[in-house]
């Protein structure tokens, strides 16, 4: 197993890479789209989804969203006058408060859960509502600045993706050693306070030694630190909630596509609520 994982992030590593850095825009909008679509393919199965048919009518349900999205916001104009487009950041708002929702659920799981374990609908729209804003999201992160530096989206996705890769880092180390008091026995035994909190404080020195290392502004380090400490929480909660529906349905992975990590969504779980968060608060501080 161990060997696969390496193999698998040895192979994985470069491509990533080459997406985010080297792409134009309009061909690295449709990659993340065919990946999202990937994504939606599992969460089908975890909505309850049975045969083929009904699991490719959910990606083609969540296809034909990207499609619209896309042709009323095309990656290149995404910005204006260094500024998001106002109408996108109603998607962002309505995922944040999604994300709310999410947290409720996850913290209430099972006692909430029948009110939306049993429905196929309720399961397959959190899907839309998780997935969907991670594809806007890359794509604001990605044509960010584009006209200033071909490189500075890149640089923010690396940046959302440093965040979540190091507090599941701080986390692992810190529940590992500290960890005593669970955190969500019920939807992931091996998770605890102690490691969400471990999480989040190498989080935040991730983000402080950027904003040292890219000049930021020392006025704005403190609102670049309260914003990732949110950020840290939502993708541990992103995280949560793929295992919550997992659980549901007697899942260890998402899928297999991945040899050693199990499915796309299994990788991407944080990133469905960091990356939208991110790009919100990236879009609401460049008006400072």
């Amino acid at each position: 197993m161990l060997k696969q994982r390496i193999l698998t992030s040895v192979v994985l590593a470069p491509l990533a890479l080459l997406l985010v850095f080297y792409t134009p825009l309009a061909l690295f909008s449709t990659i993340a789209a065919l990946i999202v679509l990937l994504g939606a393919w599992e969460w089908s199965a975890l909505a309850g989804l049975k045969s083929n048919m009904q699991r490719f009518g959910f990606v083609a349900v969540m296809g034909g969203i990207i499609g619209l999205l896309n042709s009323h916001w095309p990656i290149e104009h995404l910005w204006l006058q260094g500024k998001l487009v106002a109408d996108a950041n109603y998607v962002f708002t309505l995922s944040f408060a999604w994300w709310l929702v999410a947290t409720f659920l996850v913290f209430k799981y099972p006692r909430m859960s029948s009110a939306w374990s049993e429905g196929v609908m309720m399961r397959s729209i959190a899907g839309l509502l998780t997935l969907i804003p991670l594809w806007l999201a890359l794509n604001v992160m990605r044509s960010a600045s584009y006209h200033e530096g071909e490189h500075i989206g890149s640089i923010l996705i690396m940046v959302v993706l440093g965040i979540v890769w190091s507090a599941d880092i701080g986390a692992y180390f810190a529940g590992k050693n500290f960890g005593k008091r669970k955190l969500m026995p019920k939807v992931s035994p091996n998770k605890t306070i102690e490691g969400l909190i471990g999480g989040v404080i190498t989080a935040v020195i991730f983000v402080v030694i950027f904003c040292h290392y890219a000049q930021v502004e020392k006025s704005l380090w403190p609102i670049y630190a309260a914003m990732t400490i949110i950020i840290a929480l939502f993708s541990a909660v992103g995280d949560l909630l793929e295992s919550m529906f997992k659980r549901e349905v007697g899942l260890k992975d998402s899928g297999r596509c991945l040899p050693g990590h199990g499915g796309i969504l299994d990788r991407i779980d944080s990133l469905t609520a960091a990356a939208p968060i991110f790009a919100f608060c990236y879009a609401w501080t460049v008006v400072l």
